[in-house]
């Protein structure tokens, strides 16, 4: 396939039952080639997520509940005790893909309710529901991200933002389409603002080490006709000082208890620039990547990946001297206090975080919404 596309046409993920795939857009291959893979084995789809062929906190989700389905799917006894002892031994496979993806859990933890709150049916039935309840996660991830964008741009308008006028936001990483089934979070506001005839000026972050910024998030935006400029993580300041940023947006993979939020790793140094530049700091959050039961940011296990993708991966040769050490942590985690507002599906939180977060939790648990 080509590149002369709008990858806003694509839904990143997505299930053909007919085939039993998990079909995705292979991300690592990003910008030059457009792969879109089936996988229908356990070991392929555990290789995707780790590898991050599909990657982003909604997307995962959505991947692990279809991935689970497709493993449950060809499950053949139809005694319920031994179909619940398979289906753990899948659901603990999956999980071992990525430790730090709350959504990748949330989705698992999900689908294993289907089964434990129908234990009085069918295998056969229980196949068929989660079936149902994977779809609906797909369905309802495009639902949260819409929303999700409408409520950032609304705090974008709020902060200046007009048609006759050029606003300049910066990303990092890529929380956009590519990070979910469709709109993303941190993206959303943009191609839902974009839609709607507003301009943006958007500078992506190269996003070291693995790129997302300049090799997904430029190529989502570009593609969709958004002016965009990448720029390497280190020059986030020069583009503060020179006061073409009227936002920075960024997406997660995990807010705390107290407001702290999780995020690729870099995210951390963007903020505490932003506060320093007294530039708004917006961090677009999927209610599901909340987790009440972590206090802080610094009680959240970072994910640490391999020395290679540092030192070898975009080189014909590695570029570290033999014998140095690495480090290299997937994420880092941005305090609260260098936060100006956390955008969810239903609505925009303030400061102070431990309570506006009960606050959208209690209205989730009582609206049908979502």
């Amino acid at each position: 396939m080509g590149n002369k596309l709008n990858i806003m046409e694509f839904e990143t993920v997505t299930l053909d039952d007919e085939k039993s795939a998990l079909v995705i857009i292979d991300q690592t291959l990003l910008p030059n080639k457009i792969d879109i893979l089936y996988l229908s084995d356990q070991k392929d789809i555990w290789d995707a997520i780790y590898k991050l062929k599909v990657r982003g906190a909604p997307a995962i989700g959505v991947a692990a509940a279809i991935g689970i389905y497709l493993a449950v799917k060809e499950i053949e006894t139809t005694e319920f005790n031994e179909f619940f002892s398979l289906f753990t031994v899948a659901k603990e496979y999956l999980a071992s893909s990525r430790p730090t993806a709350v959504n990748l859990f949330w989705a698992l933890d999900r689908m294993e309710q289907v089964i434990t709150g129908n234990s009085d049916k069918t295998v056969s039935e229980i196949k068929q529901l989660l079936y149902k309840e994977a779809l609906a996660i797909k369905q309802e991830d495009i639902e949260v991200c819409k929303a999700i964008g409408e409520n950032g741009l609304s705090l974008l308008l709020e902060n200046g933002l007009k048609k006759d006028d050029s606003f300049g936001i910066l990303t990092h990483c890529n929380a956009g389409q590519l990070a979910a089934v469709k709109y993303g979070t941190a993206l959303s506001p943009i191609h839902l603002g974009h839609e709607k005839g507003y301009t943006f000026k958007v500078y992506v972050d190269e996003t070291r080490p693995l790129l997302q910024g300049v090799r997904l998030s430029a190529f989502e935006l570009a593609s969709n006709g958004i002016d965009t400029t990448v720029i390497c993580d280190n020059m986030a300041s020069q583009v503060m000082k020179n006061n073409w940023i009227n936002a920075v947006v960024v997406g997660c993979d995990c807010v705390t208890a107290n407001g702290d939020v999780c995020n690729k790793i870099g995210t951390s140094g963007v903020a505490i620039l932003a506060k320093y530049y007294n530039i708004p700091f917006y961090v677009c959050a999927p209610a599901s990547t909340i987790n009440m039961d972590i206090a802080c940011g610094k009680d959240v296990t970072i994910e640490q990946r391999p020395d290679s993708e540092i030192t070898e991966m975009w080189y014909k040769e590695s570029m570290a001297p033999e014998g140095v050490h690495v480090f290299n942590p997937a994420f880092d985690f941005v305090d609260n206090e260098n936060i100006t507002a956390i955008v969810t599906e239903y609505g925009v939180l303030k400061p102070p975080f431990d309570k506006s977060l009960k606050e959208i939790l209690l209205h989730k648990s009582t609206t049908a919404e979502f």
